[in-house]
């Protein structure tokens, strides 16, 4: 039962880092530049709804448009402001201005919201009256134990948390890859991928295009802060850093600019980072996902649903 337990952590876990990693492969997948600010924007994320949460008179279902509203706006004015001027540069400048621009969140949240730490109040406990009764309990499921005595069952408990945070990611992995491969914008954006130059010459708008990318990203953080402060509630302004790091790295591990790639990668580091947790040491768990991280791209460089890309000389 407890490694039935451990698994489902981390497939809720992984799921998290699904989500923030499909707007990591999707930026770099269409810009082909790696947006390195996208784990502040979980953070703001987390402030955003916390503050709407807070608010006696908003509804549940209006903090969470609040907060995708907030964070889509962030986002399309980073790739503005910050980015698109540098859409010529060379990738590390770009990287630089990535890295100022998560550090200027950072900053702005220190100084606005303090260090002091917050905790998170879950969205299980705005929901609907008819959806109470999963509160703080979600399903059980009970399985006999031949060794312990008679009439005493095991129980494994999944929480509302962890229900939410697999079936929206389950949801939304889904609805973005029929977007992708069945809209005239998703389109565009597998055009822009492709080679920037031939899509503008056949007409498509490269600018929205790659502005659009940026606000789905950013709304996926939005959703992605809200479901992982719900389950690891306490927030700081540092509250992105590390998940937005790990989720690069699921990223990478499922072949970076790949949509199911980024889902299976984060699925598997999620297991990987709480089976290490459980049976290792929570000290080592984190070195034991980038060291897992290396393995895989010394087997297979490209991640493991990536493609080998061949170039002309």
């Amino acid at each position: 039962m407890l490694l039935i337990s451990n698994i489902v952590d981390g497939l809720s876990l992984g799921s998290i880092y699904a989500l923030i990693a499909l707007g990591y492969t999707m930026v770099y997948g269409i810009a082909k530049m790696l947006n390195f600010a996208h784990g502040d924007i979980i953070m703001v994320g987390g402030y955003a709804a916390f503050i709407a949460m807070a608010t006696s008179w908003c509804p549940i279902w209006l903090a969470l448009v609040i907060t995708v509203t907030i964070c889509t706006v962030l986002g399309v004015v980073i790739e503005k402001l910050a980015y698109r001027p540098l859409r010529s540069s060379p990738p590390l400048a770009v990287l630089i201005t990535a890295i100022g621009v998560s550090y200027l969140l950072q900053n702005i949240a220190l100084l606005t919201q303090s260090a002091t730490p917050r905790m998170f109040t879950s969205i299980v406990d705005g929901m609907p009256p008819f959806l109470q009764v999963f509160k703080g309990r979600g399903a059980v499921f009970f399985s006999e134990n031949p060794y312990k005595a008679e009439g005493v069952k095991s129980d494994l408990t999944i929480s509302m948390e962890t229900f939410l945070a697999i079936i929206v990611s389950v949801i939304i992995m889904v609805a973005l890859t029929l977007f992708i491969n069945k809209t005239k914008a998703g389109k565009a954006m597998l055009a822009c991928s492709e080679d920037r130059g031939a899509a503008q010459l056949m007409g498509i708008n490269v600018n929205a295009t790659i502005t659009l990318t940026f606000a789905i990203g950013s709304a996926l953080a939005a959703v992605a802060a809200i479901l992982m402060c719900s389950s690891y509630p306490l927030l700081t302004p540092y509250t992105g850093s590390m998940p937005g790091i790990k989720a690069f790295v699921a990223a990478v591990f499922g072949g970076i600019g790949s949509i199911p790639g980024a889902m299976v990668g984060g699925v598997l580091l999620g297991v990987i980072e709480i089976l290490s947790k459980a049976y290792i040491s929570t000290q080592l768990s984190d070195a034991i996902v980038f060291l897992v991280l290396i393995i895989v791209l010394v087997v297979r460089p490209t991640g493991i649903m990536g493609k080998k890309i061949n170039e002309k000389v």
